[in-house]
């Protein structure tokens, strides 16, 4: 895309149409506040800009402009146009980053090879980085929404990496699409046509994770009333993932490393080994070599699943992919809520985009999705998002706490996760967000003082 920044209409359609008859997509604007506001919302490779957008000739409006376009963007191309030319004003431009500097009235034919020259340079700096385009005609990774470079780098390893049964060690902040690049490692593999099996090791009990895993044979523990088949047996030829990896306990870490080192297991109750044919992923949102430090995490299962470690950035370090996610969360809000007139304006996206997101996409889809359900218009703007914004719940000051002495930890604890329970309805999720803990870990705790649970509620 070229921008044309131009106070005079005349200019920016000249320019537009010459552009366009040579195939460039071009968007045009008058102010230097439709300038930034253009440059949010689409990705520009080349701009030509206009010194001067009032009466006043000296250049002072255009190099102002293009400070801040260079203050937050290193690499695009940008061509400085005037009419008032002066050696100084080139020189000043140049050193501030401009690629080129051309007079009014232009020779079209000199405007063309500069735009052309430029692409081309930028074409060769980019022919050792994979574009979007080159990835999307070797695999298949629609599902995932990225242009940012470092994004298009992790997807064209994952694509090679896809081709080979190697482990995969995702990592990443909630929310940053763990999941959705596991499967498409899963859907660019030769094991494409076989299962994609999901487990959230997360929300495996101590006590349940070798029949949840392995399965089980009836009558191998009380309740075991019929045969089970095992996460493992289920993704036999296929893929399994292994989500929440860095919240398993140190027992079902030594379980699970003898599987991926042999690749046989036991169905629980049978002394019969079976072979686990799988390509494995992992995926956590923990530190795993701190973790490994402190003796939370075994280093010989690290080694095993790490062969391939891909971590996902969080979405504030590739803010210039949060236009390309909306508009693709928006025409399918489109399609679901029966809204095809649904739009935002450019002030909607760049304020979405100064957003701090600690939810990652999860959170953007949320606020958008929220918006679009509570808002009548079909033009969305700032304050449409901003009043959908979660407030901060003001913590009350009067907690109540046992008497010392009245109570021990042990006993505090107990009572607290049982009214976390009553209050939840036994549903184990809820009640471990409650109490600040992974599912995980809170089975754990049911399992250390024995308190009673129904393991279908959640």
């Amino acid at each position: 895309m070229i921008l044309i920044i131009d106070d005079d209409v005349a200019v920016r359609i000249s320019i537009a149409l010459l552009l366009e008859q040579k195939k460039y997509q071009t968007v045009a604007v008058a102010t230097a506040v439709e300038a930034i506001d253009a440059l949010d919302v689409h990705s520009v490779s080349l701009i030509i800009l206009d010194l001067n957008f009032t009466i006043d000739t000296s250049g002072i409006e255009g190099m102002a402009l293009l400070r801040e376009i260079r203050a937050t963007n290193a690499t695009v191309h940008i061509i400085l146009i005037t009419g008032w030319a002066t050696i100084d004003l080139a020189v000043q431009g140049m050193k501030l980053g401009a690629n080129d500097f051309i007079n009014k009235p232009w020779n079209n034919a000199h405007l063309l090879q500069s735009v052309k020259t430029l692409l081309d340079l930028q074409q060769q700096r980019q022919a050792q980085h994979p574009t979007r385009m080159q990835l999307d005609k070797q695999y298949q990774f629609q599902s995932i929404i990225a242009e940012d470079k470092y994004m298009l780098e992790l997807l064209e390893i994952a694509g090679r990496v896809a081709q080979t049964d190697a482990a995969v060690l995702i990592t990443g902040e909630s929310g940053t699409g763990k999941e959705l690049l596991a499967e498409a490692i899963h859907h660019n593999s030769l094991r494409k046509n076989r299962p994609f099996v999901k487990v959230n090791l997360g929300g495996i009990s101590t006590t349940l994770f070798e029949s949840e895993m392995f399965g089980h044979v009836r009558g191998a523990f009380t309740d075991a009333r019929s045969d089970r088949t095992g996460r493992f047996e289920l993704a036999n030829k296929g893929t399994i993932f292994l989500d929440e990896i860095g919240d398993l306990d140190a027992g079902s870490q030594v379980k699970l490393l003898r599987v991926l080192q042999d690749r046989t297991f036991e169905v629980l109750g049978s002394s019969r080994t079976k072979t686990a044919d799988i390509r494995v992923i992992c995926a956590t949102n923990k530190n795993l070599t701190d973790m490994v430090a402190k003796g939370t995490f075994r280093e010989d299962l690290l080694y095993r699943i790490n062969l391939i470690p891909l971590k996902l950035p969080p979405l504030r370090e590739r803010k210039n992919d949060i236009p390309l996610l909306v508009a693709f969360m928006l025409d399918n809000l489109k399609e679901l809520y029966r809204r095809p007139l649904l739009q935002l304006t450019p002030q909607a996206i760049k304020w979405l985009k100064q957003l701090p997101l600690p939810g990652n996409i999860r959170q953007l889809k949320n606020i958008v999705e929220r918006t679009v359900l509570v808002s009548r218009k079909d033009l969305l703007d700032v304050a449409d998002f901003s009043a959908q914004l979660e407030g901060a719940v003001p913590k009350a000051d009067n907690t109540h706490l046992p008497d010392v002495g009245s109570m021990t930890l042990e006993e505090t604890e107990i009572q607290m996760i049982k009214r976390a329970l009553q209050f939840h309805q036994n549903r184990i999720s809820k009640a471990a967000i409650a109490l600040g803990l992974t599912r995980s870990a809170l089975y754990r705790r049911l399992d250390k003082y024995n308190i009673p649970y129904d393991e279908t509620s959640d």
